[in-house]
């Protein structure tokens, strides 16, 4: 088998960037359609607002998320030589499915096709001893549950929001909803930089376990997150969402539901504390998956015709494709990879 040069480590690594770059540009959606859709920010103003607070988020919390991500692989029992080549197939896979939700406007979750991607992958390269079971099972299990607590707590959310404003005035209370609508975005930003930058982070770190950057003393199962990994992969998202994904923010700011001002506020805050909680337990969560399904449970407070229900199923068929399209892609990537190195 070919051991990986220098020069491909680097490559791989500047793939996990662009990645990065992908998920940033994919999702911004998730941190800037609310305020675009309300007016709150013009287009140019809300990218540049919410790469911001993507970019800060690296300085707050920690990096329990990306630990969970580097733990997909079983390190101790995969040849070392071939770590390098299964994340290459991984980050094929994942950056093929953005790409391809991208092109039809679908907001589908970048760190379920990561995932999707490290298991075919992992399954091309040593079958099913592989994987780590328990920590896609976790992953699972939050893809079903993590939607239904963003829908929940949209609905929630709005509710409250109409019961504590019942006796406003009309105007005085769009103009509030304004501001509060930016705290709330600058929230749900910096929750998705803190969620979505890690992935990258735990995809990096299996790497330079797999060329010696930590030793031989070093427990697998805990790997060290080097700050010049945090802050690569923090830029790089942040880069991403600077750019802007436009097809994507006009399904989610458009075509789900009709969004206010007080509808913008209520969906990022609803998000926003979801994808916190979930960040500080260390499960890698869908940050789409929540903003979309807030939405959803913001605009179902007006009744089922407050949801455009036919937009939802097709998004909801997308997610369900996500991990098993992604894996399918690592593992074809792995299986041509295969060829060239003597694997």
């Amino acid at each position: 088998m070919i051991e990986a040069p220098l020069f491909l480590i680097i490559a791989i690594i500047i793939i996990a960037l662009v990645f990065d770059f992908t998920n940033g540009f994919h999702d911004s959606a998730n941190s800037i359609s609310t305020v675009v859709s309300t007016k709150v920010l013009s287009p140019r103003n809300a990218v540049i607002f919410a790469a911001f607070f993507n970019f800060i988020a690296a300085f707050v919390f920690g990096v329990a998320v990306a630990g969970t991500i580097s733990k997909i692989i079983h390190l101790d029992l995969v040849d070392i030589l071939v770590i390098p080549y299964i994340i290459l197939a991984a980050l094929l896979g994942a950056i093929s499915w953005n790409i391809i939700t991208w092109f039809f406007g679908l907001p589908t979750s970048s760190s379920h096709a990561l995932i999707g991607g490290i298991v075919g992958a992992g399954l091309s390269a040593a079958g099913l001893a592989a994987i780590k079971w328990s920590t896609v099972e976790l992953v699972v299990t939050f893809m079903i549950l993590s939607p239904l607590i963003g829908l929940a707590c949209g609905f929630l959310f709005m509710v409250a929001v109409l019961w504590l404003t019942r006796n406003a005035n009309k105007q005085s209370a769009e103009r509030n909803f304004r501001s509060l609508q930016l705290v709330s975005a600058a929230a749900n930003c910096f929750s998705h930089g803190t969620n979505d930058a890690q992935k990258t982070i735990g995809i990096i770190l299996p790497l330079l376990f797999a060329i010696g950057y930590y030793g031989t003393t070093v427990d697998a199962n805990n790997l060290p997150v080097p700050f010049w990994v945090i802050l690569l992969a923090y830029t790089a998202i942040a880069f991403g969402t600077l750019a802007g994904g436009w097809r994507i923010v006009r399904t989610m700011g458009y075509n789900i539901t009709k969004m206010r001002p007080v509808h913008g506020f209520a969906a990022n805050a609803a998000s926003a504390s979801t994808i916190i909680g979930a960040s500080l337990a260390g499960i890698p969560v869908s940050t789409t998956h929540i903003i979309c399904t807030s939405i959803m449970g913001v605009g179902s407070t007006n009744g089922s015709s407050g949801v455009k229900w036919g937009v939802a199923r097709t998004i909801l068929w997308a997610w369900i494709l996500t991990i098993p399209i992604s894996a399918a892609i690592g593992f074809v990537a792995f299986t041509v990879i295969r060829v060239f190195i003597g694997y």
